[in-house]
């Protein structure tokens, strides 16, 4: 993810750090308290829910925001494991963008990597972090926002 970072600093110097991928029914819980949280420690957030004027077309905003974003997180929380199993929402193409990129961090939140390997082998396969007992959603934000700040220094 750094060298893809660096790439992509140096070329488009106004795309945000990362962009956080979650479940529809997430948007007004632990994604917005994620993304909160990921701001208050100085990393730049693509969020639907702050990113899509009225008016938009979310997907092509979804788009601009996946194309205008150094790296992703992916949120999987229970609601994001039933929403990737049904295959028809639009986490789930946001999923498949991040995929195809060396660019993608998930979070298990209230889950855990057992269970996003049975949904998504792809993305359970990549370094993440969980929460829990160890560790909580605003440690979460301050190492995802230290890294992503740290990628952006090197350019």
């Amino acid at each position: 993810m750094a060298r893809n970072a660096e790439r992509i600093a140096r070329v488009y110097p106004d795309r945000r750090d990362v962009f956080l991928c979650h479940a529809w029914d997430d948007r007004a819980g632990a994604a917005k308290e994620l993304c909160d949280l990921l701001v208050t420690h100085g990393a730049t957030v693509w969020f639907s829910e702050y990113d899509v004027g009225l008016g938009k077309s979310l997907l092509t905003e979804i788009d601009k925001g996946l194309r205008d974003s150094r790296g992703g997180i992916v949120l999987v929380t229970p609601a994001m494991l039933e929403t990737l199993r049904a295959a028809t929402g639009i986490a789930s193409k946001e999923l498949a963008a991040l995929l195809a990129t060396d660019r993608v961090i998930p979070i298990a939140h209230g889950t855990d990597f057992d269970a996003v390997r049975d949904v998504s082998p792809l993305l359970g396969a990549r370094s993440g972090l969980t929460t829990g007992t160890d560790l909580s959603l605003e440690d979460v934000a301050k190492k995802v926002a230290a890294a992503t700040a740290a990628e952006s220094a090197i350019v």
